[in-house]
């Protein structure tokens, strides 16, 4: 089976100026209805800070603007949030993430710590397979 007419694509944290403190990257929320596999695709830069960490953390509910929002059990992960996680020696890597828990929606949120002095370039995409109908624009 191909790739292309099975995967969709969603913007999860756009690509921004370089974050130079320790505020939360927030992703989109993701609708999961129709599809059977949900994934993260982390994309980290070049990071200038010595000591920088980012936590990543999954979140899922069933409200449309996740106001129920509850970190995800482990069980309904891929990987581990800690897999996810990265530093500041991870330059230009890829971090990856999945859920198959059922709640409605999810979203990611990388928190950094000691991101004092640092330049930090994060982006990410949801990846979504598994469609109930296809082709997937």
């Amino acid at each position: 089976m191909e790739l292309h007419n099975n995967v969709k694509v969603s913007r999860a944290l756009s690509p921004v100026a370089a974050g130079t403190d320790n505020t939360a990257y927030v992703s989109q929320i993701l609708d999961t209805a129709n599809f059977a596999n949900n994934e993260l695709a982390i994309l980290i830069g070049a990071n200038t800070d010595a000591d920088a960490t980012f936590t990543v953390l999954i979140e899922e509910g069933a409200a449309a603007n996740l106001s129920d929002a509850a970190a995800v059990a482990d069980a309904d992960l891929l990987g581990t949030e800690a897999e996810a996680s990265f530093d500041y020696s991870d330059d230009n890597e890829t971090r990856k993430i999945g859920y198959i828990g059922n709640k409605r929606y999810i979203r990611a949120t990388i928190t950094p710590a000691n991101n004092a002095a640092g330049n930090i370039y994060i982006a990410a995409a949801w990846l979504q397979t598994g469609a109930r109908k296809a082709p997937v624009a």
